[in-house]
Protein backbone atom coordinates (compact mmCIF):
# COMPACT_ATOMS: atom_id res chain seq x y z
CA UNK A 1 0.00 0.00 0.00
CA UNK A 2 1.36 3.51 -0.65
CA UNK A 3 2.48 5.67 2.19
CA UNK A 4 0.74 9.19 1.71
CA UNK A 5 2.18 10.43 5.19
CA UNK A 6 3.29 14.27 4.62
CA UNK A 7 6.89 15.42 4.47
CA UNK A 8 9.04 18.07 4.16
CA UNK A 9 11.64 19.47 2.06
CA UNK A 10 13.86 21.77 3.15
CA UNK A 11 14.66 23.83 0.45
CA UNK A 12 16.92 26.01 2.26
CA UNK A 13 16.54 30.04 2.90
CA UNK A 14 15.36 31.47 -0.39
CA UNK A 15 17.48 34.66 -1.04
CA UNK A 16 15.89 37.84 -3.04
CA UNK A 17 18.03 39.91 -5.72
CA UNK A 18 18.53 43.26 -3.80
CA UNK A 19 17.38 46.11 -5.50
CA UNK A 20 19.14 49.46 -5.25
CA UNK A 21 17.08 52.02 -4.64
CA UNK A 22 17.88 55.33 -6.46
CA UNK A 23 16.36 58.84 -4.98
CA UNK A 24 16.45 61.59 -7.29
CA UNK A 25 16.43 65.35 -6.07
CA UNK A 26 13.67 66.78 -8.27
CA UNK A 27 13.93 69.89 -6.21
CA UNK A 28 17.45 70.93 -7.49
CA UNK A 29 15.78 70.60 -11.05
CA UNK A 30 13.30 73.01 -10.50
CA UNK A 31 10.75 70.89 -10.77
CA UNK A 32 7.66 70.38 -8.42
CA UNK A 33 6.94 67.00 -7.54
CA UNK A 34 3.60 65.20 -7.53
CA UNK A 35 2.26 62.95 -5.13
CA UNK A 36 -0.39 61.14 -7.33
CA UNK A 37 -1.75 61.74 -10.62
CA UNK A 38 -5.07 62.28 -9.68
CA UNK A 39 -4.00 65.23 -7.05
CA UNK A 40 -4.43 68.48 -8.22
CA UNK A 41 -0.95 70.59 -7.94
CA UNK A 42 -1.12 73.81 -6.97
CA UNK A 43 1.79 76.04 -7.80
CA UNK A 44 2.57 79.64 -6.43
CA UNK A 45 4.17 82.06 -8.85
CA UNK A 46 3.97 84.77 -6.61
CA UNK A 47 0.72 86.23 -8.15
CA UNK A 48 -0.72 87.41 -4.92
CA UNK A 49 3.01 88.98 -3.65
CA UNK A 50 1.70 92.34 -5.06
CA UNK A 51 -1.87 92.10 -3.56
CA UNK A 52 -0.23 91.59 0.13
CA UNK A 53 1.71 94.70 0.07
CA UNK A 54 0.89 97.06 2.36
CA UNK A 55 -1.07 100.51 0.38
CA UNK A 56 2.15 103.68 0.81
CA UNK A 57 1.34 106.59 0.42
CA UNK A 58 2.07 106.86 -3.36
CA UNK A 59 -0.57 104.43 -3.90
CA UNK A 60 -2.95 105.96 -2.15
CA UNK A 61 -2.80 109.07 -3.63
CA UNK A 62 -3.02 107.49 -7.25
CA UNK A 63 -6.27 105.88 -5.76
CA UNK A 64 -7.35 109.71 -4.91
CA UNK A 65 -6.79 111.21 -8.27
CA UNK A 66 -8.10 107.77 -10.18
CA UNK A 67 -11.26 108.77 -8.72
CA UNK A 68 -11.17 112.32 -8.76
CA UNK A 69 -10.94 111.63 -12.09
CA UNK A 70 -13.39 109.51 -12.87
CA UNK A 71 -16.29 111.39 -10.86
CA UNK A 72 -14.91 114.30 -12.70
CA UNK A 73 -15.32 112.03 -15.88
CA UNK A 74 -18.95 111.53 -15.22
CA UNK A 75 -19.93 115.12 -14.32
CA UNK A 76 -18.79 116.18 -17.84
CA UNK A 77 -20.75 113.10 -19.53
CA UNK A 78 -23.89 114.26 -17.90
CA UNK A 79 -23.14 118.20 -18.46
CA UNK A 80 -22.48 117.43 -22.48
CA UNK A 81 -26.13 117.42 -24.85
CA UNK A 82 -26.97 114.69 -27.01
CA UNK A 83 -26.88 110.81 -27.13
CA UNK A 84 -23.92 108.32 -27.28
CA UNK A 85 -23.99 105.92 -30.20
CA UNK A 86 -21.52 102.83 -31.01
CA UNK A 87 -20.89 102.58 -34.86
CA UNK A 88 -19.03 99.56 -36.05
CA UNK A 89 -15.88 99.95 -38.54
CA UNK A 90 -13.68 97.49 -40.14
CA UNK A 91 -11.07 96.50 -37.79
CA UNK A 92 -8.15 98.45 -37.48
CA UNK A 93 -9.60 101.34 -38.97
CA UNK A 94 -11.11 103.55 -35.80
CA UNK A 95 -9.03 105.93 -35.71
CA UNK A 96 -9.43 106.53 -39.43
CA UNK A 97 -12.88 106.66 -39.01
CA UNK A 98 -12.66 108.98 -36.10
CA UNK A 99 -10.81 111.54 -38.57
CA UNK A 100 -13.31 110.92 -41.38
CA UNK A 101 -16.39 111.61 -39.30
CA UNK A 102 -14.85 114.46 -37.97
CA UNK A 103 -13.67 116.05 -41.27
CA UNK A 104 -17.47 115.42 -42.32
CA UNK A 105 -18.96 117.05 -39.80
CA UNK A 106 -17.16 120.20 -41.20
CA UNK A 107 -17.88 119.64 -44.56
CA UNK A 108 -21.39 118.67 -44.21
CA UNK A 109 -21.79 121.69 -41.74
CA UNK A 110 -23.01 118.90 -39.15
CA UNK A 111 -21.69 120.71 -36.32
CA UNK A 112 -24.85 120.99 -34.64
CA UNK A 113 -25.73 117.50 -34.72
CA UNK A 114 -23.44 115.38 -34.52
CA UNK A 115 -20.79 116.71 -31.29
CA UNK A 116 -17.84 114.50 -30.51
CA UNK A 117 -16.38 111.26 -32.07
CA UNK A 118 -14.49 108.88 -29.31
CA UNK A 119 -12.11 106.05 -29.84
CA UNK A 120 -11.63 104.16 -26.25
CA UNK A 121 -8.58 102.85 -25.41
CA UNK A 122 -6.27 101.65 -22.71
CA UNK A 123 -2.47 101.07 -21.78
CA UNK A 124 -1.48 97.54 -21.63
CA UNK A 125 1.96 95.92 -21.16
CA UNK A 126 2.86 93.70 -24.03
CA UNK A 127 5.28 90.85 -23.38
CA UNK A 128 6.69 89.74 -26.73
CA UNK A 129 10.03 88.20 -27.57
CA UNK A 130 10.85 88.28 -23.62
CA UNK A 131 10.63 91.96 -23.69
CA UNK A 132 8.28 94.11 -22.22
CA UNK A 133 6.65 97.29 -23.96
CA UNK A 134 3.38 99.53 -22.74
CA UNK A 135 1.41 100.38 -25.71
CA UNK A 136 -2.19 102.05 -26.28
CA UNK A 137 -4.62 99.81 -28.01
CA UNK A 138 -8.22 100.67 -28.70
CA UNK A 139 -10.55 99.04 -25.75
CA UNK A 140 -13.22 98.15 -28.28
CA UNK A 141 -11.71 96.82 -31.57
CA UNK A 142 -13.93 97.86 -34.32
CA UNK A 143 -16.14 100.14 -32.67
CA UNK A 144 -16.12 103.91 -32.14
CA UNK A 145 -18.20 106.17 -29.86
CA UNK A 146 -20.09 109.22 -31.28
CA UNK A 147 -22.04 111.94 -29.24
CA UNK A 148 -24.93 113.30 -31.53
CA UNK A 149 -28.41 114.37 -32.29
CA UNK A 150 -30.00 111.77 -34.44
CA UNK A 151 -31.82 113.20 -37.13
CA UNK A 152 -32.00 111.45 -40.91
CA UNK A 153 -29.34 113.79 -41.72
CA UNK A 154 -26.68 113.08 -39.17
CA UNK A 155 -27.43 109.61 -39.22
CA UNK A 156 -26.71 109.78 -43.12
CA UNK A 157 -23.53 111.41 -42.62
CA UNK A 158 -22.01 109.27 -40.09
CA UNK A 159 -23.35 105.85 -41.93
CA UNK A 160 -22.04 106.89 -45.10
CA UNK A 161 -18.66 107.99 -43.85
CA UNK A 162 -16.03 105.45 -45.53
CA UNK A 163 -14.77 102.31 -43.36
CA UNK A 164 -18.52 102.21 -41.00
CA UNK A 165 -20.72 99.52 -41.44
CA UNK A 166 -23.67 100.37 -39.61
CA UNK A 167 -24.86 101.84 -35.97
CA UNK A 168 -25.26 99.30 -33.32
CA UNK A 169 -28.84 98.74 -32.35
CA UNK A 170 -32.04 97.38 -32.71
CA UNK A 171 -32.18 96.68 -36.69
CA UNK A 172 -31.84 99.86 -38.33
CA UNK A 173 -32.48 101.64 -35.33
CA UNK A 174 -29.28 102.99 -33.74
CA UNK A 175 -30.21 102.19 -29.84
CA UNK A 176 -27.95 105.56 -27.67
CA UNK A 177 -25.64 103.78 -24.42
CA UNK A 178 -26.45 104.78 -20.69
CA UNK A 179 -24.48 107.23 -18.91
CA UNK A 180 -22.94 103.88 -17.11
CA UNK A 181 -22.30 102.51 -20.52
CA UNK A 182 -20.09 105.29 -21.71
CA UNK A 183 -18.30 106.07 -18.54
CA UNK A 184 -17.28 101.89 -18.28
CA UNK A 185 -16.10 102.22 -22.03
CA UNK A 186 -13.81 105.79 -20.68
CA UNK A 187 -12.32 104.40 -17.90
CA UNK A 188 -9.34 102.42 -19.33
CA UNK A 189 -8.15 105.73 -20.97
CA UNK A 190 -8.54 107.55 -17.46
CA UNK A 191 -6.27 105.39 -15.84
CA UNK A 192 -3.62 105.60 -18.58
CA UNK A 193 -3.60 109.38 -17.94
CA UNK A 194 -3.65 108.87 -13.72
CA UNK A 195 -1.13 106.48 -14.20
CA UNK A 196 1.08 108.30 -16.38
CA UNK A 197 0.53 111.31 -14.21
CA UNK A 198 1.60 109.33 -11.54
CA UNK A 199 4.51 107.47 -13.01
CA UNK A 200 6.65 104.77 -11.00
CA UNK A 201 6.69 101.53 -9.91
CA UNK A 202 3.38 101.20 -8.50
CA UNK A 203 1.56 102.86 -11.81
CA UNK A 204 3.80 100.75 -13.85
CA UNK A 205 2.53 97.61 -11.56
CA UNK A 206 -1.77 98.53 -12.52
CA UNK A 207 -1.39 98.59 -16.17
CA UNK A 208 -2.32 94.99 -17.50
CA UNK A 209 0.29 92.80 -18.74
CA UNK A 210 -0.46 90.23 -21.65
CA UNK A 211 1.83 87.40 -22.95
CA UNK A 212 1.68 87.99 -26.61
CA UNK A 213 4.17 85.17 -28.04
CA UNK A 214 3.30 82.56 -25.52
CA UNK A 215 0.05 81.13 -24.16
CA UNK A 216 -1.55 78.11 -21.89
CA UNK A 217 -1.54 75.29 -23.85
CA UNK A 218 1.89 76.21 -26.46
CA UNK A 219 4.12 73.83 -27.18
CA UNK A 220 7.97 75.18 -26.19
CA UNK A 221 11.85 74.04 -26.42
CA UNK A 222 13.33 74.44 -23.19
CA UNK A 223 16.37 76.13 -24.27
CA UNK A 224 18.09 76.66 -20.87
CA UNK A 225 18.71 74.87 -17.44
CA UNK A 226 19.02 71.57 -16.86
CA UNK A 227 15.94 70.05 -19.25
CA UNK A 228 17.49 71.87 -21.86
CA UNK A 229 16.32 70.19 -25.07
CA UNK A 230 13.30 68.97 -23.73
CA UNK A 231 9.86 69.66 -25.15
CA UNK A 232 7.49 70.78 -22.72
CA UNK A 233 3.73 72.50 -22.61
CA UNK A 234 2.69 75.51 -21.12
CA UNK A 235 0.12 74.98 -18.32
CA UNK A 236 0.56 78.34 -16.43
CA UNK A 237 1.77 81.87 -17.65
CA UNK A 238 2.88 84.99 -14.86
CA UNK A 239 3.11 87.92 -17.38
CA UNK A 240 4.18 90.05 -14.10
CA UNK A 241 7.18 88.10 -13.01
CA UNK A 242 7.62 86.42 -16.69
CA UNK A 243 7.81 83.22 -15.24
CA UNK A 244 5.90 79.59 -16.24
CA UNK A 245 5.04 76.24 -15.40
CA UNK A 246 5.23 73.89 -17.97
CA UNK A 247 4.90 70.48 -17.94
CA UNK A 248 8.16 67.69 -18.70
CA UNK A 249 8.30 64.37 -19.31
CA UNK A 250 10.77 62.99 -16.09
CA UNK A 251 10.53 58.83 -15.49
CA UNK A 252 7.59 58.43 -17.74
CA UNK A 253 5.34 60.72 -16.17
CA UNK A 254 4.48 64.75 -16.48
CA UNK A 255 6.20 66.76 -13.99
CA UNK A 256 5.63 70.30 -13.75
CA UNK A 257 8.26 72.98 -13.59
CA UNK A 258 8.95 76.28 -13.25
CA UNK A 259 10.86 78.50 -15.83
CA UNK A 260 11.65 81.69 -16.84
CA UNK A 261 10.28 82.58 -20.07
CA UNK A 262 13.80 83.15 -21.33
CA UNK A 263 14.42 79.26 -20.68
CA UNK A 264 12.14 78.39 -23.31
CA UNK A 265 11.22 78.77 -27.16
CA UNK A 266 7.81 78.56 -28.84
CA UNK A 267 7.55 75.27 -31.18
CA UNK A 268 6.15 76.43 -34.82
Amino acid sequence: MTDNSDFELDLGPIEETPTDEVEIDLGALGVTPEEDDDDNTDVDLGQDDDEDEAVDEATQDRDDALEAALNELREELEAKYGDWYVIHTYSGMENRVKQNVDARVQTLNMEDYIFETVVPTEDVVEVRNNGRKTVTRCVLPGYVLVRMELTDDSWSAVRQTPSVTGFVGQGQQPVPLSLDEVLHMLTPSVVAKVNAAHAGAEAARKKKVEVVDLAVGDSVMVTDGPFTGVHATITELNANNQRLIALVEILGRETPVDLDFKQVEKVV
